[in-house]
């Protein structure tokens, strides 16, 4: 079992299993190390001198990864002075090389690999530090992380802050989208100018046009004066389109023309207004995917992508746990000691699906409700939506009526803990669970979940 090269000299090497085919284009003598950038094993580095090395999470291997999403065996390395050769062993899960699939490749230097939930890089020794250099704070305005993953996003955060050029954030429901974007604009030259964010995925989509550029008196019916859009009133400052994926095909042209060309003409008007403002998106949805099916368009992806950023999920950072459970006691105004060890260590351990966010409810919770309220944030497991949905499953009875029994449990509190967490917000809570709004209005009804007015709760006021 290989170990960091903190602790040894590198894993062991074994004669080459076989001769490669692959045309050689040599490196020249130069020291290689394979980094381990995400997972459960980021930050750490192995040696890579000339030799052949199985990765995978099998104690044999010769650099054992920490990943249940990695197979036992999953790819191996042969490091020769001229270059590195990665074959995938018939891995579960595959081994990618920049988002591609692959059999079998040259590894150059620079290059990321995927397997599972880890991404690796192999690099000459004397050239990590300065090709992913790690920022020195803690922090980059609301976001807050120790670990190797957040302090490279904070890198990027800083370089781009100060510009003016349009940014992209992506990263999972709950990572701080808008707490990226906040602190772009905050720590840029247009902090002193309006921060205007719009949620396209909470605005009804024939309300979205207005939104973003403004209508004259009587473009439509309730138009019953002149209105200035999200880009007028960010004026100097910057616009944060919140879930950009989510904007309609046929408003995607229109976009694109007031991001290429800086102005906006009002709904129903005639003229154009020049624009003087910073547009940075964020999106959960893999944009790249989108515009393969024809769902985006690929020359808007590319303009709002001029920079781009993605935010790890909290899972692929646990270690930065600790600070997040900390940073939100002191919003509440409470002291560490708020929490008992014995729950810190139970926060530890959840996977945190709903990210940053989830944590920072569930924390809240905890503070509010007592440590007692703890065991029941996790919606995972089975038996307790069989025993709400009326006793412990009773597996004697017909298997139409035990699945309905278990199907319904599993449907209340999966509605519950995702109201709980969206925090009552009903446009979120459809996007977060992927369904349309329409049927998850039916299965609230279903489990009686509305207001005392008869309603879901209000879509109309979903802001982000």
């Amino acid at each position: 079992m290989a170990r960091p090269d903190d602790e040894q000299d590198g894993p062991k090497a074994r004669p080459s299993e076989r001769t490669s085919t692959l045309p050689v284009k040599p490196a020249g003598r130069v020291r290689l190390k394979l980094w381990v950038l995400s997972g459960p094993d980021a930050g750490k580095g192995y040696p890579l001198p000339v030799g052949t090395y199985q990765l995978g999470k099998s104690a044999d291997c010769d650099i054992v990864l920490d990943d249940t999403t990695v197979s036992r065996h999953h790819v191996r390395l042969e490091v020769t002075e001229e270059r590195v050769v990665a074959t995938d062993l018939g891995s579960y899960n595959g081994s990618f090389c920049e988002g591609l699939r692959f059999t079998e490749l040259e590894v150059r230097p620079g290059a990321v690999l995927t397997l599972g939930a880890t991404r690796l890089k192999v690099m000459p020794e004397d050239t990590r530090e300065r090709s992913l250099l790690l920022s020195s704070k803690d922090r980059f305005g609301a976001l807050v992380g120790t670990s190797r993953r957040m302090r490279e996003v904070f890198t990027f955060l800083e370089r781009m802050a100060p510009g003016d050029a349009d940014v992209l954030i992506q990263g999972e429901t709950g990572t701080g989208k808008e707490l990226c974007a906040e602190g772009l604009h905050q720590q840029g030259s247009r902090a002193k100018h309006p921060f205007v964010v719009v949620d396209l995925a909470g605005i009804a989509p024939t309300l979205i046009e207005s939104e973003l550029f403004g209508h004259v008196k009587g473009a439509f019916t309730g138009a019953h004066g002149d209105r200035a859009g999200a880009f007028e009133r960010a004026q100097g400052g910057t616009v944060f389109l919140d879930e950009v994926g989510e904007l309609p095909l046929e408003l995607q042209p229109r976009l694109l023309r007031v991001l290429e060309r800086r102005e906006v003409k009002r709904l129903g008007g005639n003229d154009y207004r020049k624009l003087d403002v910073r547009v940075v998106s964020a999106t959960h949805v893999d944009l790249e995917a989108a515009v393969r099916a024809e769902k985006f368009r690929r020359d808007l992806f590319h303009r709002l992508a001029v920079l781009r950023v993605v935010l790890p999920p909290l899972r692929e950072r646990p270690e930065d746990i600790p600070l997040l459970i900390d940073t939100v006691l002191v919003r509440l105004g409470k002291p560490p000691g708020a929490l008992s060890d014995q729950t810190r260590a139970l926060l530890l351990q959840y996977p945190w699906p709903g990210n940053v966010r989830e944590l920072r409810n569930v924390v809240d919770r905890v503070v509010n409700l007592g440590e007692e309220s703890l065991p029941d944030i996790d919606p995972g497991v089975p038996r307790r939506a069989a025993s709400r949905a009326g006793g412990e499953l009773d597996l004697a009875r017909p298997f139409k009526e035990a699945k309905e029994q278990l199907v319904e449990g599993f449907e209340r509190d999966y509605l519950m803990s995702l109201l709980k967490r969206c925090e009552g917000r009903f446009n979120r809570a459809a996007r977060e669970a992927g369904i349309d709004r329409v049927y998850l209005r039916k299965l609230m009804r279903k489990h009686g979940l509305e207001l005392s007015d008869g309603k879901p709760s209000p879509d109309d006021e979903d802001a982000g």
